[in-house]
């Protein structure tokens, strides 16, 4: 998938992604959450800056390009991340949760989905998660292939 999309000339070639990765923390939700984005619902996701720092890895950057697999490890798509901002949890607004496409889209769902995701992740990662932890909201386009990209 990625070679068909750098053969496109949208990246110089011998460019790669800075990642190839699911959406999730389990092959159920990434299936889940790779339908919002095939199906247009969903262009934003979130992470925590203490999982990132646990795992030694550096922040999304505007620009960066990411091939998504779905929950089996089959790449479904190419993102293009577009904005990132690093905000405390509790100041995350509704638009970023729309934005996000998961259950209702409201702020509510947002916060309880979340929360329940980050505490099971601390749980298992020992990462700290409260109310006040910072995330890393990041909003992308998708770009390749041509059947799902964005106008």
């Amino acid at each position: 998938m990625w070679d068909a999309y750098v053969a496109t000339g949208a990246v110089p070639a011998g460019t790669l992604p800075v990642g190839v990765e699911a959406f999730g923390d389990g092959p159920a939700l990434a299936d889940e959450l790779i339908a919002l984005v095939l199906a247009g619902r969903k262009r934003a996701t979130a992470t925590l800056v203490a999982e990132l720092e646990l795992a030694d890895e550096a922040p999304p950057a505007v620009g960066d390009h990411w091939v998504m697999c779905d929950g089996a490890g089959a790449p479904r798509c190419v993102l293009r991340t577009t904005s990132v901002d690093a905000v405390r949890f509790d100041v995350v607004d509704e638009d970023f949760a729309r934005a996000e496409g998961e259950d209702d889209g409201s702020l509510v769902a947002w916060r309880a989905g979340h929360r329940a995701y980050w505490e099971r992740v601390s749980a298992r990662t020992g990462v700290a998660f409260d109310e006040s932890s910072v995330v890393l909201t990041e909003r992308f386009t998708v770009v390749w292939p041509p059947e799902v990209a964005d106008a």
